[in-house]
């Protein structure tokens, strides 16, 4: 940014100049959100194009605000404010605000409906849903809708995770019998354990024909509130003989990079 007591006339008189100096500051710090383990003054002002005095006073506006810090080799990183500033209001921005375009971009690109749904017990409930924007049928499925975890692509790649051996699949299904809703549907703990190994390995669940006939879905984990914790599953929903199975499984690819956010 800037310093004040070194504008020219001709810079005071043109109110374009600030927006110039703020450009620069945001480029500096997006350039920081790319090198977590810090860069030079060098780097940084080859980074962005500008002499190292101007992003020498830029760094220093950033660390005065609490957004950038040297570590012990005098290299810049992120600073603890800019790092509380984000994640507070990744916190406390709710699920579906969040999810919403990884939804959209999902629904667009296969023209299926999408499902956002968390694990409550022994059922899944859905928290978001697009459906395809024209041309399409739309499932019955709605917003605070629930269905049993483990007939569903959403419902069996969480529980995958949350129930790593047959012990845990056994005490979780209890003296329930689970329901049978067509003759795709996995009932023992010995069939829905073997899945369960399955799902881990890969990295997505799939429902064919489980919970509804006629209707399969590919499913896989979202992390919105954590890198690490599941928050929840996100499934492409559609009818089997529009949307074959396989052909999710063949785009799996790009299906995580949308809901990575790392798709172009």
């Amino acid at each position: 940014m800037p310093d004040s007591t070194s504008r020219s006339p001709a810079a005071e008189a043109d109110p374009d100049s600030k927006l110039v100096g703020s450009d620069r500051v945001l480029a500096v710090l997006a350039e920081l959100a790319r090198h977590p383990d810090g860069i030079g003054l060098e780097d940084m002002a080859r980074a962005v194009a500008s002499p190292k005095p101007t992003t020498h006073r830029a760094l220093a506006s950033l660390r005065r605000a609490g957004f950038a810090a040297q570590d012990g080799r005098g290299h810049y990183v992120l600073g603890d404010e800019f790092l509380r500033m984000a994640f507070a209001h990744h916190e406390a921005r709710p699920d579906h605000v969040r999810v919403t375009p990884v939804l959209q971009a999902l629904s667009e690109r296969y023209g299926e409906t999408v499902h956002y749904a968390a694990l409550d017990g022994v059922s899944v409930v859905y928290r978001s849903k697009t459906d395809p924007p024209t041309g399409a049928v739309r499932l019955t499925s709605t917003v605070g809708g629930r269905n049993p975890a483990h007939c569903t692509a959403v419902g069996k790649v969480l529980l995958a995770h949350a129930l790593r051996d047959e012990a845990a699949v056994r005490a979780w299904i209890g003296n329930r019998t689970l329901a049978r809703p067509t003759e795709h549907t996995l009932t023992t703990s010995e069939e829905l354990h073997a899945a369960f190994t399955r799902i881990r390995a890969q990295g997505y669940s799939v429902d064919d024909r489980e919970n509804e006939p006629g209707v399969n879905c590919l499913a896989v984990l979202a992390y919105l509130t954590s890198p690490t914790v599941p928050s929840g599953a996100i499934s492409v929903s559609g009818l089997a003989y529009r949307t074959p199975l396989q052909s999710l499984v063949d785009d799996l690819p790009a299906i995580r990079a949308i809901v990575s956010g790392q798709a172009p």
